[in-house]
């Protein structure tokens, strides 16, 4: 798996959160929604290697492995969305997928970019 790469450094990615508050801080600008997407396909050897990977049962390690990527690109992009905007935190994260066509995926990363201070 890559190693994650942080787009903005002064971005915290432990402001970023499913939940609509963040303990020990307060919203004082919402800049609205941020996204990150990315469409990304299986590739013919990662198909076969997975397809051999049932066979034997268990963690299809092919897949989590390009799933946990995708999602990790997709969340990129997003915190850089949110912090271009001038947000510090993004509230009510959440990612959803999409089949695009059979072997194409989007995955998308969203969520509310907000600035955020210490109480």
């Amino acid at each position: 798996m890559s190693e994650a790469r942080q787009p903005f450094p002064e971005f915290d990615p432990s402001l970023v959160t499913t939940a609509f508050t963040l303990e020990g801080y307060r919203v004082v600008k919402n800049y609205g929604i941020v996204r990150g997407i990315i469409v990304r396909s299986r590739s013919l050897f990662g198909t076969i290697g997975a397809s051999l990977q049932t066979l034997v049962g268990g963690d299809i390690t092919l897949f989590s492995n390009l799933c946990e990527e995708t999602r990790q690109h997709a969340f990129d992009r997003m915190v850089e969305h949110a912090a271009e905007m001038g947000a510090n935190a993004v509230i009510g994260m959440r990612y959803d997928a999409t089949e695009v066509m059979q072997g194409v995926t989007e995955v998308l990363c969203y969520g509310t970019a907000v600035k955020v201070e210490r109480l």
